[in-house]
């Protein structure tokens, strides 16, 4: 967003102040959405690893419960015979 200060500032102020002004509002604003960008991305990383690692461990249980439910269902039927 840019900023723009109506007529009345330039009037009363002047143009160059006035100018000053709006340069140094459009300044901050430009820093804050930099910093908020990567503090956004970092955020963002940290979610990505944190999600890898619970995916990562899901997959290990899941292979774990499989070999389990396969294993038992084996034994079961070879145990009816």
């Amino acid at each position: 967003m840019t900023v723009r200060l109506s007529k009345h500032f330039y009037e009363r102020l002047g143009d160059q102040a006035t100018n000053e002004l709006v340069d140094w509002f459009n300044a901050v604003d430009a820093t804050y959405k930099a910093e908020l960008r990567e503090h956004i991305d970092m955020l963002a990383e940290r979610f990505d690893a944190k999600l890898d690692k619970r995916l990562a461990e899901l997959r290990a249980d899941v292979i774990k419960w499989m070999f389990l439910f396969w294993a038992g269902t084996t034994l079961a039927g070879l145990l009816s015979r």
